[in-house]
Parts: structure tokens; C-alpha cells; sequence
């Protein structure tokens, strides 16, 4: 626990030199692109596949210059070397914080407290893999002998967002055959929508809980247990009074009839390292695949969480996937500083939120495949950096963190672009792209050869960071003809920031290359402000009063009478409303 006291920036040289900039500050997208004919390429950094066009931010070189110096003021590198090597940096938990080791070269050696957790790392994933393989080989077989083909993935948080983005993400190289669904939420719309359909004969699950006491996890774990034992009961798979011996080990298993057990461990494998509660739920501790303490749940989509995506996509893609993080972590660790695109993009963030007033911060995906990107930032961002406190206890006096959201466009544009445009806030945005599709559509009815609808999409991301940097001039409205009264809300002021990145096709390596990007950003912004990145004590309250409360919703009228009274009256309001 002996980490030396943060920084408090607004104490250094380089915050205080920040804020006399800002004062002064007139941004000017325009007019620098005019004075400045390289300011693309000045700009412009390239981090494994992702090109990274920074120009139409609102950054000079002495604003540049500053915010380097910021880093430097606030140990930026120093932690971020304390970080790769192990030390326990997340002080109130008392844990290292090595989501990199995950993706470390398998012939790494990084010791921990001790241990090579590379080698552990590797000997846990040869494990996913043969198992992955077999599944996708059609040899893992369910109670009555056939193949699963559905897996389904139930855990909440960093076990769900991480894995259902991925997936999304990567649905082109996703087996044929395979499918791969996730339930999340305690709501049992998400269990019965899920699961309506499915056929338990083929369906796997994959239970993602790293202690396995998550209530929404376990809660909804129970709820198709029981869905795929009354299925399988209902066909005759499973013997009355569940009293069949198993015939082998689970996975290489003929049909016949089985106990409720033995179903379980044919069609349950866990996620978690409490191997005795996995037990006790009734799946085979050699079916649980482990992570460890210093793997945070929003960082740990390339952890044995990742199982699904692995069964979906195969141990060779997998590998690429990590192969794509390692890059950008080795470019966060050795790029010069003004080179180094993770430390650049995290220290504009800072810019912006601290000396700019922005407080949020758009992720607009030109991409359908990534629709779930800046659901996943949300908590990777949120949940590390919505604190308030540094990491030895002190109350920060300046903002921390800010509200990521987005959508993929053009969807974006047809919804929330007014705002971004003409609004009366800033937004900075990051717009991601990719120079070639999946699907090689065209429009057969536009023109001679038909339209390009990659293109035409294209045209689309290319023209909003253009509409966003330079906007348009009331001289320029009046040019077009427009009616002098309608002058004004037709003026676009322009100077809204964005960051452009473009990659040559969203493949495995290159979605790793994106997730670690902005892992690395969420680390330089929580160094900047001296806060602990890695915990999230921020969740459990919640969870904590809703235990509490359960009593008075089900009818305990003493616990009722002590809530407070907006919480007593929605309760009996519920209780009056709710059927049987």
C-alpha cells in the first residue's frame, strides 16, 4: 500500500500555464489549415493498423508543449511503468493492475509478487483453446449426444459488455454454425427473450462470474438452469429422480439418460476462480476456466472471459486479437511522448474537460459491427475514471472523468449531430472508420455501374469531421441564396473538435489495437488527476440497499416503515399494482 501521494496537477507549473492558455484560447480550426499547409501530417500519429489524424482538435504546439509537460509534472510514465511491471497500484484494493500480461508474447516472463504470471496466463488460455476446439469440432456433446452449437453467455459488467462487443464486432469471422447470445441484465425479459427459442438440447452456457456470488450473474445462472433442465426433463433426456450414473467425462459423453448433474456439467462451463461455489451450482470445477485479482472486470474481455468469443471465433483469431493489443501496449510503453498516441489522445481529453469545459465526450463508430463500442468505453471510461477522491484518500478540487456515449453513423447523424454542430456545447468526438467493408454492396439503381454504398457511407464520415472543424460562415450561407432571415440558423460556427481514426478493416488485431488504445487514454486521464483507475467502489452501495430492501417489497411491514417516504410509496405503489 505504500504508493507515493499522487500529484495534485492544478499544483504544477504546466496546469497553472494551462489555464492562463485557456483564457486567452480562440480556436481557429480554419485559419491554422490555412497558415499551417502540413498541419495534417504535423498531426497525424499511426499505432499498429490505426491512423490517427488529431488535426482537427483544437491543439497548438504551446498547447502540445504544456500538456506534455503536465505528464511529466504528474508522473505519467512513471506510473505507467509501475503499472506494466506489477506493482500494486490499485491502492484500495491492495492489487497490481496487469490486463497487459493477459496479452503478453507467450514466451514473456513477468514476475508478481513471485510469480510468472505469463505462464499462467498461457497455461489457462491452452485450456480455453481445447476446449474452444471442441466444441467448434462438434465433439463437446450435450446430455443427449448432440453437438452445441448455441453458447450463451450470462455475466454483467465487464463479463458482458466486453464479450457481446466483441462479438458484434467480429461477426464475420464467427463460425459457421455457431451462435453466441448473452444475458446480462436481472430483468427476466433479457433470460426469457434469450432463451425463447433456443433448444437446450444444443445450447452451452458459460456462466461468467469471477467470485460467483454476482446476483445478477447467479440470479439469472439459476434462471436457465432451470429453463434447460425442464427442457430436457420434458424430452426424456434427464431421469426421474436424477439417479443415472455418468457414463464418462463431460463433453465425450454418448445420449441416453442422465441425472440433472450430469446435464449440468454437459451444458455449463464457469468463468470464475471460486471453484467450490461452481460446485456447488453443480458445474464441473474442470470445466471452470480462472483469472486473477489483477485483472479489473472492464479490462478483462482478453481474460477467460473472453471464452465465448473464443468458441465463436477460434484460438487463431484469439490470438490475433491479443497480438493487436500488445502492439498498441508496446507503443504506450516505448513511443516518444509526442508520439505516443495513447498519452496524446488522453492529455486532449484532459484539455478539454479541465481547461475547455466539455463534459462529454462522443465515440461515433462508422461501422454497424462496432454498435456496441461506446457501450463498452462507457464503463471501461466511467467506471475507472468517476471519482472523486485521489488514490491516498485526498478530495480532488478540479473535474474527473466525463460522459462517454455514441452511436455508430450515419444513425448518429439523423439524431444527435445538431447538438455536436450548432448546439451550445462542445462535444469533442472520436469518428472511427474503416477503408474496406464486409459486405461489397452496391446501389444498382444509382447511375451506370450502380453506387458503392461503402462509399457513399464513407462520404458521410469524411464530411462531418470537415462540417465540424470548418463549419460555415453567415458570407457563405448568403452565397447560396438564402433568405436573410434565415441566415442565422443556417450558420454552422465550426471549431468543434474531432479525432479521426482509420484502420485498413476492423479485423481481430485491429479491434484489440482500438480496445487497448482507449484503455491506455482511461489510464493517462486517471494518472493526470491522481486517482485509482482500477477500483469501483461506486457499484456497491446500490447493490448493498437493494438486499436490504428486498424484505419490505415482499411484505416485511417493519422494514418498510424505516426506508425513507418517496422509497416507501414506490414500493407500495408496486405492491398495489403488481399481479400474480
Amino acid at each position: 500500500m505504500g504508493m507515493e501521494a499522487p500529484v495534485n496537477p492544478t499544483t504544477t507549473s504546466a496546469w497553472g500555464q494551462l489555464d492562463e492558455l485557456a483564457e486567452v484560447f480562440v480556436p481557429d480550426l480554419r485559419g491554422w489549415f490555412e497558415s499551417e499547409p502540413n498541419r495534417a501530417q504535423q498531426w497525424t500519429r499511426r499505432v499498429g493498423d490505426l491512423h490517427v489524424d488529431l488535426s482537427k482538435n483544437l491543439i497548438t504546439s504551446d498547447v502540445l508543449e504544456r500538456l506534455l509537460e503536465l505528464a511529466q509534472q504528474c508522473n505519467v510514465g512513471e506510473r505507467r511503468d509501475a503499472m506494466l511491471r506489477g506493482e500494486h497500484i490499485n491502492v484500495t484494493e491492495d492489487r497490481a493492475v496487469l490486463h497487459t500480461a493477459l496479452r503478453r508474447a507467450p514466451d514473456d516472463v513477468l514476475e508478481v509478487d513471485g510469480v510468472n504470471v505469463v505462464k499462467d496466463v498461457r497455461a489457462e488460455l491452452k485450456k480455453i483453446y481445447a476446449f474452444a476446439d471442441k466444441v467448434r469440432a462438434g465433439k463437446w456433446l450435450g446430455a443427449s449426444g448432440k453437438p452445441l452449437t448455441t453458447i450463451v453467455n450470462v455475466g454483467i459488467g465487464g463479463s458482458d459488455l466486453g464479450p457481446v462487443m466483441a462479438y458484434e464486432a467480429l461477426k464475420p469471422y464467427v463460425q459457421d454454425g455457431i451462435e453466441c447470445r448473452f444475458i446480462s441484465n436481472i430483468d427476466p425479459t433479457d433470460a426469457g427473450e434469450t432463451t425463447k427459442d433456443l433448444d437446450p438440447e444444443t445450447t452451452l452456457i458459460i456462466v461468467a462470474s469471477k467470485t460467483f456470488t454476482t446476483l445478477e450473474t447467479i440470479t439469472n445462472a439459476k434462471v436457465v438452469r432451470q429453463w434447460l433442465l425442464s427442457g430436457l426433463r420434458e424430452r426424456g433426456i434427464i431421469a426421474e429422480g436424477g439417479s443415472a450414473e455418468s457414463a464418462g467425462a463431460a463433453g465425450e459423453l454418448s445420449a441416453g439418460t442422465v441425472s440433472e448433474r450430469e446435464a449440468i456439467s454437459r451444458h455449463f462451463v464457469a468463468v470464475s476462480t471460486a471453484l467450490d461455489k461452481v460446485e456447488e451450482f453443480g458445474i464441473d470445477p474442470a470445466n471452470a476456466f480462472g483469472f486473477w485479482n489483477w485483472v479489473g472486470g472492464r479490462y478483462s474481455v482478453d481474460s477467460a472471459v473472453g471464452t465465448s468469443l473464443v468458441v465463436a471465433i477460434g484460438p487463431e483469431r484469439f490470438e490475433e486479437f491479443l497480438t493487436g493489443m500488445r502492439t498498441v501496449d508496446q507503443h504506450f510503453a516505448t513511443a516518444k511522448p509526442e508520439d505516443n498516441v495513447p498519452l496524446l489522445m488522453g492529455l486532449l481529453n484532459v484539455w478539454y474537460g479541465n481547461f475547455l469545459g466539455a463534459d462529454t465526450h462522443a465515440v461515433l463508430p462508422y461501422s454497424q459491427y462496432l454498435h456496441r463500442f461506446p457501450a463498452y468505453l462507457q464503463q471501461l471510461t466511467m467506471e475507472s475514471n468517476g471519482k472523486s477522491v485521489r488514490y491516498d484518500g485526498a478530495r480532488v478540487d478540479y473535474d474527473t472523468g466525463e460522459i462517454f456515449w455514441g452511436e455508430p453513423g450515419t444513425n448518429g447523424q439523423h439524431a444527435f449531430y445538431q447538438l455536436i454542430h450548432q448546439g451550445t456545447r462542445m462535444v469533442p468526438s472520436d469518428f472511427i472508420a474503416f477503408a474496406n467493408p464486409t459486405w461489397n454492396l452496391r446501389d444498382e439503381c444509382a447511375g451506370e455501374n450502380g453506387a458503392d454504398m461503402h462509399e457513399l457511407f464513407l462520404s458521410n464520415f469524411f464530411a462531418q469531421t470537415q462540417a465540424l472543424a470548418f463549419g460555415k460562415t453567415a458570407e457563405e450561407v448568403r452565397a447560396e441564396g438564402t433568405p436573410e432571415e434565415i441566415v442565422p440558423a443556417r450558420i454552422f460556427g465550426g471549431n468543434r473538435p474531432t479525432t479521426s481514426i482509420m484502420a485498413p478493416s476492423l479485423t481481430p488485431s485491429v479491434l484489440g489495437q482500438l480496445i487497448a488504445l482507449y484503455e491506455h487514454i482511461t489510464f493517462v486521464q486517471g494518472a493526470i488527476w491522481g486517482i485509482d483507475s482500477f477500483d469501483q467502489w461506486g457499484v456497491e452501495l446500490g447493490k448493498v440497499l437493494a438486499r436490504g430492501l428486498m424484505p419490505a417489497i415482499t411484505g416485511d411491514e417493519d422494514v418498510l416503515a424505516s426506508v425513507d417516504s418517496s422509497t416507501r410509496a414506490l414500493i407500495e405503489y408496486y405492491r398495489a399494482y403488481r399481479r400474480d
